[in-house]
């Protein structure tokens, strides 16, 4: 399925496609009549009014209008949670998790959804929910959509084919999809389990980092990004609508797939990107640059250069400074940061922080290089260095994040994370006074 998909390329561009010749009306969005008797929809991601540049929506030529189905109903939230977290109190430790086991049970993408974390308000739109999903088996006869906000897929094993509105995409290890707040969307699987990671953004959608100094190339290419073609389904049949809104789940009954889009054109829209395309920057002489250089998304906040959510990752790449301690250093931060690893080993946590965990240090908690990191790159020989076993990521939010009550209490829970630092040693050879 992989190869035989065809996307289009640029981030944020005005995009048109038609799965049947002709589908789109050209000249106008909204004539009297649209060819082969389909509806015109406007799919608005951002309000009317908003700046020409920040202005994110599609036009839709659908076989069936969305207002075409049965009333919602409240289902069970399961282990899905929405900001402000409220079920427990959010503590300063540092917090680190194993990963979350696919179930034994017949498990699809929304069943096996389960939030970690959450800041800021999805009512108020700020902040961001993190998730797990594990899932065993493809989305049947259903489909789902949210309305809190959009959603960013970090797969960490398997591979997915998410069948949108909007055309097709693929997504395996080693890539990211972000599938816009309100596009209806089914889960398939292309392998027999999967498992990764979910940002679900609350507010402002994500943009492209700013290359600052850098100048016109570097990080994240507009061109690497990847959008579908226009695909459709024409099935009539019992099929089941869930949506996320205001922090709770409903259903409804469709009699038709709501994947009818024949055509489309417009710029708000489901996207993928290889993260081994990010072009990384680094020093090429001493100290460490902030890790904001490995930024490939970001939300943006009401206050210039603070965001509500910025997506960084840590790929494989070379490491040349001299006279200085390599791995990230010790640090706090008027952020918060939720890392995940999706291969490898990250570099200042070389036991216990593994493929499929996480770890959180909020606000103004301290992290850093564990004892045994520390006391081996204080000694290491500093040659030029591949950093080749390696794909962490990070969430990092203004909002301080709040563990659900899943993650403080559960089983994947390393209750002994801080025991890492425990036996750094007093080195001080000076004297007071």
């Amino acid at each position: 399925m992989a190869t035989e998909l065809k996307y289009m390329t640029g981030f944020g561009n005005e995009f048109e496609t038609e799965a049947l010749p002709g589908a789109l009306p050209i000249g106008q969005f909204s004539p009297q009549k649209v060819k082969y008797d389909l509806y015109a929809e406007q799919f608005s991601t951002t309000a009317f009014t908003a700046p020409r540049a920040q202005n994110r929506r599609s036009w839709l030529y659908r076989i069936r209008p969305s207002v075409i189905q049965g009333d919602y109903i409240a289902m069970d939230n399961g282990l899905i949670r929405t900001a402000p977290i409220t079920e427990v109190v959010t503590p300063p430790t540092m917090l680190r998790w194993n990963p979350i086991d696919i179930p034994q049970q017949p498990t699809d993408f929304i069943d096996g959804l389960i939030t970690m974390a959450a800041n800021g308000s999805a009512n108020g739109q700020t902040g961001i929910g993190i998730h797990v999903y594990v899932a065993n088996k493809s989305m049947d006869g259903r489909y789902f959509y949210n309305a809190d906000g959009e959603m960013l897929f970090v797969p960490q094993q398997g591979e997915l084919l998410l069948k949108t509105e909007c055309g097709n995409l693929t997504i395996k290890a080693g890539e990211i999809a972000v599938i816009p707040r309100g596009i209806k969307f089914q889960v398939q699987l292309l392998t027999a389990t999967a498992r990764g990671y979910i940002c679900e953004n609350y507010g402002h959608q994500y943009e492209l980092a700013e290359r600052g100094p850098v100048g016109s190339n570097g990080f994240a290419n507009d061109r690497d990004f990847q959008y579908p073609v226009a695909a459709f389904e024409d099935i009539e049949g019992k099929f089941e609508l869930v949506a996320k809104f205001n922090g709770n789940m409903f259903r409804c009954d469709i009699g038709h797939s709501p994947l009818d889009v024949v055509a489309w054109t417009g710029n708000s829209a489901p996207y993928k990107y290889d993260l081994a395309r990010f072009n990384v920057m680094n020093t090429v002489s001493f100290d460490h640059p902030d890790p904001s250089i490995f930024t490939v998304l970001t939300s943006p906040s009401g206050t210039e250069g603070v965001a509500n959510i910025d997506f960084a990752i840590f790929p494989p790449r070379w490491m040349v400074a001299e006279n200085t301690f390599r791995p990230p250093y010790f640090h706090r931060n008027i952020m918060s940061e939720f890392m995940g690893l999706i291969e490898g080993v990250y570099d200042a946590k070389e036991h216990g922080f593994v493929p499929g965990g996480m770890s959180l240090h909020n606000c103004m908690s301290p992290h850093g290089p564990e004892a045994d990191v520390f006391d081996k790159a204080s000694n290491a020989q500093l040659e030029p260095q591949r950093y080749d076993n390696t794909l962490a990521f990070m969430f990092e939010s203004r909002y301080i994040i709040s563990p659900t009550k899943y993650a403080l209490e559960g089983k994947e829970r390393q209750t002994n994370y801080t025991d890492c630092w425990r036996t750094i040693k007093k080195q001080f050879t000076g004297s007071q006074g």
